[in-house]
């Protein structure tokens, strides 16, 4: 398969709903997508059609991509509970409630060889993966037995978008921060950069553009404005997905809304091509 990976400055960059806008875009297009997540941390879930507990932002993400969700879109699902323990769910089976240290202790590579099967299930139906990670790629102290970031893109062997949000502030530096410190064979993966929940008039921001594309050498992909109202159910809301509830096509919206604030021929460009050579 070829994709690519939505990677996060941080946490809630708007990651998700960068991803579920790619998997409608390029099902519009008549691309066979799939979303994935190697492992996802969220007290709630949805249940697919064969009755398997998997991520909700996963399984939002297959309806906009006009597929049916599958737990091989999300291998891993962490449930927090009490004492800073999670229950530990595989492929939907529930493996027990484990604190962090003993997690990441006992399950690296049970959730390596996880990953490794689900991708391989989703390369029998699907041309296109479009992956999330998790929080930041640059969390040094996790890097060793992280699951979610770096590794997968090498695992599926595809380049990596970086998103930032600019509502919070310091958009520049954390993109710059990021990227340096990524290893060079991790930063060389990432081929372009969007800043997401931007406010304002985006040419007053073109300065900042020129500053990230000139110091970092990768090309800003698009600067998306803040939508408060995109309609898509939050993965941390106690209540069903129930898509297009109002008749109304959210994802189309929202990923409308992004098509049109991003370079989508560089995006395509960038999918097509293993690893992000361009």
């Amino acid at each position: 398969m070829n994709g690519l990976i939505v990677l996060g400055t941080a946490s809630d960059t708007g990651k998700t709903l960068i991803a579920t806008a790619l998997c409608r875009l390029l099902a519009d297009e008549g691309v066979c997508v799939t979303p994935f997540k190697s492992q996802n941390m969220s007290r709630f879930s949805s249940i697919t059609q064969n009755g398997e507990e998997m991520s909700r932002a996963q399984f939002i993400q297959a309806h906009a991509a006009r597929t049916v969700p599958s737990i091989y879109m999300n291998p891993i699902l962490l449930k927090p509970g009490q004492d800073m323990k999670s229950e530990v769910l595989i492929f939907g089976k529930k493996l027990g409630l484990l604190g962090g240290i003993a997690y990441r202790e006992q399950f690296f590579e049970q959730g390596i060889k996880a990953i490794h099967l689900a991708l391989a299930k989703l390369g029998e139906t699907y041309e296109t993966i479009i992956i999330e990670g998790a929080g930041s790629p640059a969390e040094v102290n996790l890097n060793d037995r992280e699951i979610v970031n770096m590794r997968v893109a090498e695992i599926a062997d595809v380049p990596a978008i970086l998103v930032a949000d600019i509502d919070r502030g310091g958009a520049i530096a954390s993109i710059v921060g990021t990227l340096q410190l990524l290893p060079p064979a991790h930063r060389s993966r990432v081929k372009a950069i969007i800043i997401n929940k931007f406010h304002g008039d985006v040419t007053l921001f073109q300065d900042g553009i020129d500053f990230i594309e000139s110091y970092t050498g990768i090309p800003v992909a698009g600067v998306i404005p803040f939508k408060a109202n995109h309609g898509i159910e939050e993965e941390d809301v106690d209540r069903p997905v129930i898509p297009a509830l109002t008749g109304v096509d959210v994802y189309a919206e929202w990923a409308a809304h992004v098509k049109v604030n991003l370079d989508w021929p560089l995006v395509k460009r960038i999918i097509a091509q293993p690893g992000g050579v361009t």
